[in-house]
């Protein structure tokens, strides 16, 4: 199968490439954009049982020098002492300026990789390597970097482009179908977004057969609409769709739910708040609910109204007393709008049935 790669035309520039096997490869991947040096492999506990050696083998018949970190997994580690404890291990090795960091992992490896890597030093390179579809999709291309708070989630972070990122679409072999289907929620939410072809994959067709286009369609929508606007200040709020509803319900149960099933109940939210709104082309809501459903990602939620709206007050999206929603128009047209936060609950209370 011939491999794919996405330019993501932001500065500094860099490519994401797609394929299979290429996790046995990232050594001389790596090495067509970096000099040889020493590097920080930072994982979490269940991915270093899988690829950490392969990774490091590859790193080192390229001729770096690589050192292994690996942290609990689980999003609950995804703190400020997780953290701290990442920087001091790249400090004990030592890193220097000419040196990089490895994320190897699913989307909480990538933010706390790229977080450490971003604030090490005033900033040092890494690059992407994500073992989940989610990642694959969605964390692992923007710049976006955090860790959570006792308040909420990704709340403390900063903006830090990868050098480079590689996909291995083996990776997705080992996942279970929950973790499967966070993948697809967020790429449904891109077809949603911007791509009709992205979201009729998943409407009508088994996505299995087509993870290579779905990865490459899915980034380069996000690529296109992060190259307007890296810092989020304009469209690449539009890549919210769901997101205020979902991290308010996955905050709520404790993170117990999945990041992309909360975001598949926060897009369908969207979705029936949008119809009763009078905002939604028709049939356009049960199109979005059913391909969720028929890609296993729940669309009905357990929260009322009130504790959804107070769960939210702290989410990062909103601005003062403004916050902006995400409205979907029709598959592949969304628009933003800003209302006053108080109203925020209303919206919530359409959306839930």
């Amino acid at each position: 199968m011939e491999n794919l790669s996405v330019s993501v035309k932001v500065q500094p520039e860099y490519e994401v490439l797609i394929g299979k096997g290429l996790i046995n490869y990232v050594g001389s991947l790596i090495q067509n954009i970096r000099p040889r040096g020493a590097c920080a492999v930072i994982t979490d506990t269940n991915v270093e049982k899988l690829y950490l050696n392969t990774v490091l083998d590859s790193l080192k018949a390229a001729g770096f020098t690589p050192a292994a970190y690996a942290f609990p997994a689980g999003e609950e580690h995804k703190t400020m002492e997780t953290l701290t404890g990442i920087l001091d291990f790249m400090s004990e090795i030592p890193l220097t300026r000419s040196d990089f960091v490895v994320a190897l992992g699913g989307g909480v490896t990538g933010d706390m990789a790229g977080f450490a890597a971003g604030v090490y030093m005033r900033g040092i390179p890494f690059i992407q390597i994500p073992t989940t579809f989610l990642a694959a999709v969605d964390s692992s291309v923007g710049g976006k970097t955090a860790v959570d708070l006792k308040t909420g989630k990704n709340l403390a972070g900063l903006f830090h482009q990868p050098s480079l990122v590689i996909t291995d679409i083996d990776a997705f072999k080992t996942l279970t179908p929950e973790n499967y289907a966070c993948g697809s929620a967020e790429s449904i939410k891109m077809g949603v977004i911007s791509d009709p072809e992205l979201f009729r994959i998943f409407e009508c067709e088994n996505p299995a057969e087509y993870e290579s286009e779905i990865v490459k369609r899915a980034v380069q929508a996000k690529a296109d609409v992060v190259m307007r606007d890296e810092k989020e200040t304009g469209d690449r709020k539009l890549l919210n769709l769901g997101h205020t509803y979902g991290h308010a319900v996955e905050k709520l149960s404790n993170f117990t739910l999945p990041h992309g099933h909360a975001v598949a109940i926060g897009l369908a939210m969207a979705a029936r708040a949008a119809e009763k709104m009078g905002d939604m082309d028709f049939n356009t809501k049960d199109r979005i609910i059913k391909t969720l459903e028929k890609n296993n990602l729940p669309t009905a939620c357990g929260f009322s109204a009130k504790e959804i709206y107070l769960s939210s007050l702290n989410d990062k999206k909103m601005a003062g007393k403004n916050l902006s929603i995400i409205v979907p128009k029709k598959i592949g047209q969304c628009e933003i709008r800003k209302i006053p936060a108080s109203e925020f609950e209303k919206f919530i209370e359409l959306g839930l049935k």
